[in-house]
């Protein structure tokens, strides 16, 4: 492939800047390029302590743009008047011989997505998504994007670090700046249609259900939508809501950088509580992770289904939803509960499914011996996989060990971060209301191989970055040398899992089985109280879910330990004998 090399020249962000750029002869080689064809343009403003404030545009007449963003944009925006009144402020042009206008816009949303998750830019100015599908030429994209940023890290490596750095991190995972796949391209112009039609009108509680299961794209699509419709000129009330602490922190982190509003994020139960029920109507709210909606009581949340209460407060609900990752009885709902609110969604054409899986970067055949394993209670023969890499091992040590040399290889390698870590089913007792009486940690322990660590975010950190707080317990250096359950993964992506099955999960008759008198969680193995008031004990389908989210969490390798002995022998068996799959 022989694209044309890439040309960026570097400008002061004020009016001597603007006339050198004038000055440039349109007649000349780089000056035709510059000033003829279509550009790309990075305005960068570095602040106190390291911390930058970037725009990003791209432009069919970069002296006409420059001048506009200098003399009239700073009276209609302070994000200009900022930067126009900046004494450091630099602009880079970015040119080359294929940019067309498709091109372009290509180019500028993956430096959105990139510089978004840069842990120095505190302030990403754009206030659009430009990502494109199929156009001529497509195929160079990425070779020329990697071209753009090879040759801007060489300028400055703190506002554009090495790639494969900001690949591994949440906060680029959960960027509204990612293309989309046909898939969900169609999930969202469908949302925006219905939010377009209903917002103008004031019935309150339409629910459109996104359904799919772990790594179909789910956050994505809704980073995406929420983005958009946080754009001023769409004026558009928007929420988003999870339930998760550490989702809540990366779409905080999200917000704050994109300008959209840090507090249009929260938990549900601080938005139901924040004001009266009369005046706290929103036009749209977007739930992520709504599988782990209350649908009863708990503690601050005085009232019985969360969803139900969100509707009263919205013209449209959007709720991403998995049933099969609800790990809590406070969540639970019955197949019957489920089946109307899908029968809700299908009224008004608003369910939506997602299928395809983009987490997992495995062959067919591995992701099926995980879906059987986890939700099929059957452990086949292990494949083969070149891309995917899954072992089993015989104690917990060899496991950590394994783990921690992943992790390891990756900080060294200088393109990759290290967040490959240890999670375990939550078969071992942790409070954060308490500490244990002889330990100064709760602990997971395995006495059988005189092994222990502590686990769920116990360990004060000893390394601090610039956004240390907003990082989920995965980003977090220190938090190798602990254990995460699955209220610090769920919704999460590892590079690699060591995965540690604690005893409350077991193999007998040839079936995978479940011990609920095993499991430390007593949110998952006490009873539910019913509408019709009587009890029903979910404990062995919600252990089941939660061993499901644990296994799903590894982008590139799946290590795994059982505690329980026939399962470990199981294990190891398959582990022998794999078998490869055309």
């Amino acid at each position: 492939m022989n694209e044309p090399e890439v040309l960026i020249s570097e400008f002061s962000y004020n009016e001597q800047g603007l006339e050198e750029l004038q000055e440039i002869d349109p007649t000349t080689s780089k000056g035709k390029l510059v000033r003829r064809y279509p550009t790309v343009y990075v305005v960068k403003d570095k602040g106190k302590a390291r911390s930058y404030s970037v725009y990003v545009g791209e432009t069919n007449n970069i002296v006409h743009r420059t001048s506009q963003h200098l003399h009239d944009d700073p009276k209609k925006r302070d994000d200009w008047k900022k930067l126009s009144h900046s004494r450091t402020a630099n602009m880079y042009v970015i040119a080359n011989k294929h940019f067309n206008k498709s091109l372009t816009l290509d180019i500028e949303n993956r430096l959105m997505l990139y510089l978004g998750s840069v842990e120095n830019v505190n302030a990403l100015y754009n206030r659009r998504t430009n990502s494109q599908d199929q156009y001529y030429p497509v195929e160079e994209a990425d070779h020329i994007f990697k071209q753009i940023w090879n040759k801007l890290h060489y300028r400055d490596a703190k506002l554009f670090p090495a790639m494969d750095l900001l690949k591994d991190l949440a906060i680029f995972k959960a960027s509204p700046f990612h293309k989309l796949t046909e898939e969900q391209l169609d999930a969202k112009n469908l949302i925006l249609d219905r939010v377009a039609r209903a917002v103008p009108h004031n019935q309150l509680g339409q629910l459109i259900l996104v359904e799919g299961e772990a790594g179909a794209g789910k956050t994505v699509l809704l980073s995406s939508l929420f983005y958009d419709l946080c754009d001023p000129e769409a004026k558009i009330d928007a929420r988003l809501l999870v339930n998760h602490d550490q989702q809540l922190k990366v779409y905080k982190n999200v917000a704050t950088k994109l300008g959209l509003g840090e507090a249009k994020v929260s938990k549900p139960t601080i938005f139901i509580n924040s004001e009266k029920e009369e005046d706290k109507q929103v036009d749209v709210i977007l739930v992520d992770e709504g599988h782990l909606l209350w649908t009863q009581g708990k503690q601050a949340y005085k009232g019985k289904n969360q969803l139900r209460d969100l509707q009263k407060r919205a013209k449209v609900v959007i709720l991403v939803f998995d049933p099969n990752q609800i790990v809590r009885t406070q969540q639970v709902l019955t197949h019957s509960q489920i089946a109307e609110l899908e029968d809700e969604a299908k009224r008004e054409r608003n369910l939506i499914k997602l299928t395809h899986q983009m987490r997992i970067d495995a062959s067919q055949a591995t992701v099926n011996w995980i879906d059987d394993f986890g939700k099929g209670h059957v452990i086949n023969p292990l494949p083969v996989d070149d891309k995917y890499e899954i072992q089993i091992f015989d104690s917990p040590q060899k496991l950590e060990a394994a783990v921690k040399a992943k992790n390891s290889e990756d900080i060294e390698s200088h393109y990759a971060n290290g967040i490959s870590r240890i999670i375990a089913t939550f078969d071992w007792k942790f409070s954060s209301a308490s500490k244990p009486k002889d330990d100064l940690y709760w602990m997971v322990r395995d006495e059988e191989f005189n092994w222990e660590l502590p686990w769920n975010e116990q360990i004060k950190p000893k390394h601090r970055s610039v956004n240390y707080k907003k990082l989920s317990w995965a980003e977090q250096v220190d938090t190798i040398g602990e254990v995460g359950s699955i209220y610090t993964v769920q919704g999460s992506d590892l590079n690699y899992a060591g995965l540690i099955i604690g005893p409350s999960v077991g193999f007998e008759n040839g079936k995978v089985v479940f011990y609920p008198e095993k499991h430390a969680n007593k949110d998952a193995v006490q009873n539910r109280t019913l509408a019709d008031g009587s009890k029903k004990n979910f404990a062995k389908e919600l252990i089941q879910n939660e061993l499901n989210v644990l296994l799903t969490r590894g982008v590139h390798g799946l290590y795994i330990y059982a505690v329980d002995k026939n399962l470990r022998q199981k294990l190891l068996e398959v582990a022998k004998e794999r078998k490869t799959f055309k």
